[in-house]
C-alpha cells in the first residue's frame, strides 16, 4: 500500500482559473499560427515543462514531476508484499513433472517448451560467455598481412583458446535450447520450472484491489479532458507505469486533432420573452462547491459554435420518430430551440442534435430526466446513487456512426507532419447546429413555460422531472429562448497515445493490443477511471512477471488512448497510421472503456473469442453469489453481443480486421460523465470492496495471457461460422419486413459453406496435437511452420473480411469496411450487422441493395476460401 501520509488532495494540478490566463473574445485559430496566440482560458497552458512546440503543457508545479515516482510506486506494496514474497509464493506453484492427458493440459507444455527454448536466451548466453570473454575470439576482419605472421606466432595458444570457448558455448546452446536432451515441459523462472496453469495462477492471485482502488483515487483527483494538463499528467503517469514494469519498449505517439472547449462565460440558455418569465439556467454543477482542479464547465465536445434565439419545442427522446409525430400534429419545429432528454429511442446524443437539425431547429438542449437517470422523484447523490438534480451529462456529439476519429482529417491520420485538413464547415462528422447539455433542474423550468403551448405529449412521452402539472409540447408562440455557445477551438491541439510492448519470444512481429482510453469529461471514476483502475494493475502484474525472467510467445502492446470521449480520437488515428501493419500483424485487440459500474459482467465481441470468453468465466468466481461467473451467465441467458460503436475497439475491427473483444461489469444507471462520477461514488455505490475491479483485471489477464502464450491461438472459427448462418436468417426476416425485391439464397450458400469450412478448419488443431503430444511433446520443425501458418490465417479471417476494393465500405461510411460488423446508422452506439445491406433496405433501393448482397456474398467466400486454400 502507499505511504499513508500521501495527500492525494495536494497534487499540484492548475485550477481551470489558474491554468493559463486570458482568452481572447474570439475563437483561437490553428495553433502553429503566430500573432494572437493567446493561451486558452481553463483547459490549455503553457509552461516550461512541456515538450518544445507542444500546443498545451503538463502542469507547471514543478513537485507534480518528482510526485511521479510516488504514485507508480505502491503497487509494489500490495498485500501480498514483497518481492522476496512474491518469489516465495512462486516457489510453492505447481511443477509440471508429466505429460498432460488431454489437449487441454497439451497447451501448456508445448507453451513452455517454446517460452523455454526461447526466453531468457540472450541472458544465458551472456552468463556464459563472461568467464571466456578473454578467450574468445574477436572476429575483426581489418588484416594487416605484414604483422600477422609474428602475431600469430607469439599469440597461437590465445586463439586456439579463444575457438574452443566459442565451441563450448555453441555446445552449451545446443545442449540446453536445442537438443531433446533435457524435458522441455515448462518455462525456467529464477532457476525453477513452472507450469503454464502456475503462471495463470500467479496472474490471478496477484490481482489486487486495494492497488486498484489507489490507482482510482489517483486518477480521479483532477479532471482529465482530452488534449488538457490532467489528460497529459495521466499520460505521465500510464509512460511511469511501464517503465517501472520493465516493459521492452515505451512510445509516446503524438496526434494533432480538432478539440473544442468551453468558454466560461461564452454559454447561455435563457428565457428572453416574455419579460413575466425572464429566467436564465445555472447550467453549472455544485453550487460551486466542487474544487476547481475537479471541476470542468458543463459543455458538449465538437458542439457547434453559435448564438441563436427562437420557440421552445420539446421533442420527447430527439429521434426522427419523434420529430416526425410533432410534424403530424401540425406543430413547426423550424426555427425552434429543441428540447430534448437523454437516451430512450435515440440513445445517440449527436442524432438527437442532428434529427433537430433536419427538422429546422436553430439549437438544441438535451437534458437529464429522472426517469432516465435513475429512480423517478427518487434519492440523488450523495444521499442516493443516481445524477442529482443539478447534474449534467457532458459528452461528444460528432456523428460517430458516420466519420470516427479526428474529424477534419477522416480516413487519413492527423500527424503533427500531416498538412491536409478539411474545413471545419465540410466535416460530415459534426453538426450544424449548436447545442448544450442541462440538469434536470434548469429543464423543469422550461418545461413548466411551455404549459398551454402546442399539444399535451403523448404518455410515453412524461419524463420524470417533478413539479410538473402538465407535459406540453410547444409551438411557435412558446416563450424564446435564447442558446448560446461560444467556444475555443482548436484545429491541431496535441494528443498523446501512450504504448508500452512486451516482446515476444517465438512471435515477435505479431502482437496482442491491449487498450483502455484515460481521457474523461470530469473525473469519470466509471468513465474510464474504472478501466484505467485496473489496466494499471495489469500492468503491474505483468511486470512482476517479467522479474522472473518469463516472456509471452507473442508480443504484447499495452495502450493508452487520448481523446476517445470526443470521437474515438486517439485509437482511430493510430489505426489509421498503422492500418497495414496492423492487418498483417495484430491478432486481437481487447479493449476495457466502463471497467465497473455494477456486478453485471457484459462482453461484445468477434465471434472467436466465445470459447475462450466461458473458459475464463469458469475459473473466476463471483464474490457474492458464491458461483462461477459462468454459472451466472448461463443462468441470466445473457450472450455475446456483436461490435457496434462507442469504443476505442471501432477502428480496429471496422477498419483495420483485427479481431477484438470489449468488456466489463455493469449495473444500475449513474452519474454518467457528471462531475459527481467521482472516486466517493465508486467507494460508496459502484463497487464498494472493489472486488468487481479485481476480478475485471483477473479476467483481463487471463485472456490475455491465453492469446499471447498459447502455441494455438485460441481462436474460435466454428462459432464464427455458425453466428454469421444466424446472422443471414435475421437478416432476411429483416428484408421481408421492408418488403425488399432481393434474392439471398447466394448469401445464405456462402454462409453455409463458411460454416463447412470452419469446422473443416478447425479439425487441424486435432491434428497438431495428436502429432505434437503423439511424440511425447516434440514439435518437428514442419510442424511448427504449419502451425503458425494456421494461427496466422486465423487472425487474418476478420481482415479477409473487409471490402477493400475502391469505393468499398459502407455506403457513404466508406470510412467502417467490415461486412459483418458496422456502427448502425441512426442508433450510434447500437450494432448493426451486414451494415451495407442494411442501409440499402432502409432507402429502399432494391438494386442497390441486390448489389451490397452480391459484394458482400464474395467478400464471405473470399474469407472462407483462404482459411483453407
Amino acid at each position: 500500500m502507499p505511504d499513508d501520509k500521501f495527500d492525494y488532495q495536494s497534487l499540484p494540478i492548475p485550477t481551470y482559473e489558474e491554468a493559463v490566463g486570458t482568452q481572447p473574445s474570439s475563437s483561437r485559430s490553428e495553433l502553429g499560427e503566430e500573432g494572437d496566440d493567446a493561451e486558452r482560458q481553463g483547459l490549455l497552458g503553457r509552461s516550461d515543462h512541456a515538450p518544445p512546440g507542444r500546443g498545451y503543457q503538463p502542469p507547471t508545479v514543478e513537485s507534480a514531476r518528482t510526485s511521479l515516482d510516488d504514485l507508480v510506486s505502491s503497487g509494489s506494496e500490495s498485500a501480498r508484499g514483497s518481492l522476496e514474497e512474491m518469489r516465495r509464493e512462486l516457489d510453492q506453484m505447481d511443477v509440471d513433472d508429466g505429460l498432460p492427458s488431454s489437449s487441454t493440459g497439451a497447451r501448456p507444455r508445448l507453451r513452455h517448451q517454446l517460452s523455454k527454448q526461447f526466453s531468457n536466451l540472450s541472458r544465458t548466453l551472456s552468463a556464459i560467455q563472461r568467464p571466456f570473454r578473454r578467450f574468445m575470439p574477436n572476429f575483426r576482419f581489418t588484416i594487416n598481412l605484414a604483422e600477422t605472421r609474428p602475431r600469430l606466432k607469439d599469440q597461437g595458444c590465445i586463439m586456439l583458446l579463444r575457438l574452443f570457448g566459442l565451441l563450448l558455448v555453441v555446445s552449451v546452446v545446443y545442449v540446453f535450447f536445442i537438443s531433446d536432451i533435457f524435458n522441455m515441459n515448462s518455462r525456467m523462472i529464477m532457476g525453477q520450472s513452472y507450469s503454464a496453469s502456475s503462471v495463470e495462477n500467479f496472474i490471478q492471485s496477484n490481482m489486487n484491489e486495494t492497488n486498484i482502488a489507489e490507482n482510482l483515487k489517483r486518477v480521479t483527483n483532477y479532471s482529465h479532458v482530452a488534449g488538457s494538463e490532467g489528460s497529459f499528467f495521466i499520460a505521465e503517469l500510464v509512460e511511469a507505469a511501464f517503465r517501472k514494469a520493465q516493459f521492452d519498449e515505451v512510445e509516446r505517439e503524438e496526434f494533432q486533432v480538432y478539440l473544442n472547449y468551453p468558454r466560461k462565460d461564452g454559454r447561455r440558455v435563457a428565457i428572453v420573452d416574455p419579460p413575466s418569465l425572464a429566467w436564465e439556467a445555472a447550467l453549472e454543477e455544485g453550487e460551486g462547491d466542487i474544487p476547481e482542479k475537479k471541476y470542468v464547465p458543463v459543455f458538449h465536445g465538437h458542439s457547434k459554435s453559435g448564438n441563436v434565439t427562437g420557440p421552445l419545442v420539446y421533442a420527447n427522446y430527439g429521434s426522427r420518430e419523434d420529430f416526425q409525430l410533432l410534424a403530424d400534429k401540425g406543430i413547426t419545429v423550424k426555427g425552434s430551440i429543441a428540447l430534448v432528454r437523454y437516451y430512450g429511442t435515440e440513445p445517440d446524443r449527436a442524432l438527437k442534435i442532428k434529427a433537430a437539425e433536419m427538422a429546422g431547429a436553430v439549437g438544441c438542449i438535451i437534458y437529464s430526466d429522472p426517469a432516465e437517470d435513475g429512480e423517478v422523484n427518487g434519492p440523488s447523490f450523495p444521499q442516493g446513487r443516481y445524477m442529482p438534480p443539478d447534474g449534467v451529462q457532458r459528452g461528444g456529439v460528432s456523428l460517430m456512426s458516420h466519420v470516427v476519429g479526428d474529424v477534419l482529417s477522416p480516413g487519413f491520420a492527423s500527424t503533427p507532419e500531416e498538412k491536409v485538413r478539411i474545413p471545419l464547415e465540410d466535416s460530415p462528422g459534426l453538426v450544424q447546429i449548436p447545442s448544450l447539455p442541462l440538469s434536470s433542474r434548469d429543464a423543469q423550468h422550461l418545461l413548466q413555460a411551455l404549459d398551454g403551448h402546442g399539444s399535451k405529449v403523448p404518455k410515453d412521452w412524461v419524463g420524470g422531472v417533478p413539479k410538473m402539472k402538465q407535459w406540453w409540447t410547444g409551438d411557435q408562440n412558446s416563450p424564446l429562448v435564447n442558446l448560446m455557445n461560444l467556444q475555443d477551438e482548436e484545429k491541431r491541439q496535441p494528443i498523446y497515445n501512450i504504448h508500452g510492448r512486451i516482446l515476444g519470444m517465438e512471435q515477435t512481429d505479431k502482437k496482442i493490443i491491449i487498450g483502455n482510453h484515460r481521457d474523461s469529461w470530469c473525473l469519470g471514476s466509471i468513465d474510464p477511471g474504472s478501466g484505467t483502475a485496473a489496466f494499471l494493475e495489469v500492468v503491474r502484474a505483468f511486470g512482476e512477471l517479467l522479474t522472473y525472467g518469463w516472456r509471452p510467445l507473442r508480443t504484447i502492446e499495452f495502450v493508452s488512448w487520448d481523446g476517445e470521449e470526443y470521437n474515438l480520437i486517439g485509437s482511430t488515428e493510430h489505426v489509421e497510421k498503422e492500418v497495414d501493419a496492423l492487418r498483417a500483424r495484430a491478432y486481437a485487440y481487447l479493449n476495457v472503456d466502463v471497467g465497473v459500474s455494477g456486478p453485471n459482467f457484459r462482453v461484445a465481441a468477434a465471434p472467436v473469442f466465445k470459447r475462450a470468453v466461458m473458459q475464463i468465466l469458469g475459473r473466476l468466481s463471483d464474490p457474492k453469489a458464491n458461483k462461477t461467473l459462468r454459472e451466472i451467465w448461463k443462468e441470466k441467458g445473457s450472450k455475446i453481443e456483436p461490435l457496434g460503436a462507442g469504443s476505442d475497439y471501432v477502428a480496429f475491427q471496422d477498419i483495420a480486421g483485427t479481431s477484438s473483444i470489449d468488456f466489463g461489469f455493469e449495473g444500475e444507471p449513474y452519474p454518467y460523465h457528471s462531475c459527481y462520477e467521482n472516486f466517493e461514488w465508486m467507494a460508496q455505490f459502484g463497487d464498494p470492496g472493489f472486488q468487481y475491479h479485481k476480478l475485471l483485471a483477473q479476467f483481463w489477464g487471463l485472456l490475455l495471457l491465453d492469446l499471447s502464450e498459447n502455441p494455438m491461438l485460441p481462436f474460435d472459427m466454428e462459432a464464427y461460422g455458425i453466428s454469421i448462418i444466424d446472422w443471414v436468417k435475421d437478416l432476411r426476416e429483416y428484408a421481408q419486413s421492408k418488403n425488399a425485391k432481393v434474392k439471398m439464397q447466394l448469401l445464405a450458400e456462402a454462409a453455409q459453406d463458411l460454416k463447412k469450412n470452419t469446422a473443416q478448419f478447425q479439425k487441424w488443431n486435432q491434428v497438431w496435437h495428436d502429432a505434437v503430444w503423439g511424440s511425447g511433446g516434440y514439435e518437428s520443425n514442419a510442424m511448427r511452420v504449419q502451425r503458425l501458418n494456421h494461427n496466422d490465417r486465423m487472425a487474418a479471417f476478420d481482415t479477409h473480411l473487409l471490402d477493400l476494393e475502391y469505393g468499398g465500405g459502407i455506403p457513404n461510411r466508406t470510412q467502417f469496411r467490415h461486412v459483418i460488423f458496422g456502427p448502425e446508422l441512426w442508433s450510434g452506439y447500437g450494432a448493426s450487422i451486414f451494415p451495407a445491406i442494411r442501409d440499402s433496405i432502409d432507402t429502399g433501393d432494391w438494386k442497390l441493395t441486390q448489389h451490397w448482397i452480391d459484394r458482400v456474398t464474395e467478400v464471405i467466400n473470399f474469407a472462407s476460401n483462404k482459411l483453407l486454400y
